[in-house]
């Protein structure tokens, strides 16, 4: 079995059942990558590999509020590894002293102008993809959106990893091209 969307949205359905069988294969297959998100956060291998423990403990609670919405499994998963991760930093954070310095603290949602700037470029981006074949630009959206590794995404699309990287860099490259347009 590969490590398709379909795949891992199979093994967190049976997640959700408590199948201890479907939480390890769905460990083997997508621990490494949200180890990465964690390492890749926290910058401490000792930590990321306790934030790694607590992300599958959110995983086995919460696999039943997976919902297939648009958005890849994968995409899901990543999403809680980043967002405990970064409740991680956010806790090492000392205490502001005093309101000013808790005022200092920069507004994570964009203004009105930021949103439309932000909708409009993703309008842009998504016109591009659309100009790409469709394998390629699923290749594409999988690789940058997703995290899907080249190997990973040369065995999805059976062709060769030197293949995939020449679809990724020649896509890219388009892409560059379409939006500087």
């Amino acid at each position: 079995m590969q490590n398709t969307a379909s795949d891992i949205t199979e093994l967190l359905s049976r997640v959700a059942l408590r199948d201890r069988a479907a939480f390890s294969l769905l460990y083997q297959r997508t621990s490494a990558k949200l180890f990465g998100v964690a390492l890749r956060i926290l910058k401490d291998r000792t930590e990321a590999e306790e934030a790694l423990q607590e992300v599958y403990v959110k995983i086995w609670q919460r696999a039943d509020r997976y919902q297939q919405s648009g958005f890849s499994p994968i995409s899901w998963l990543v999403a809680i590894a980043r967002n405990h991760s970064l409740d991680i930093l956010r806790a090492r954070r000392p205490m502001a002293d005093d309101i000013d310095a808790a005022l200092d603290i920069a507004d994570p949602l964009p203004n009105p102008e930021q949103a439309s700037m932000a909708s409009a470029v993703r309008g842009q981006i998504d016109t591009c993809l659309e100009q790409l074949e469709a394998d390629k630009a699923d290749a594409v959206r999988s690789a940058y959106l997703d995290g899907y590794a080249y190997q990973e995404l040369a065995d999805h699309f059976d062709v060769p990893l030197n293949t995939m990287r020449t679809w990724l860099r020649r896509s890219l490259l388009k892409l560059k091209e379409c939006l500087s347009a």
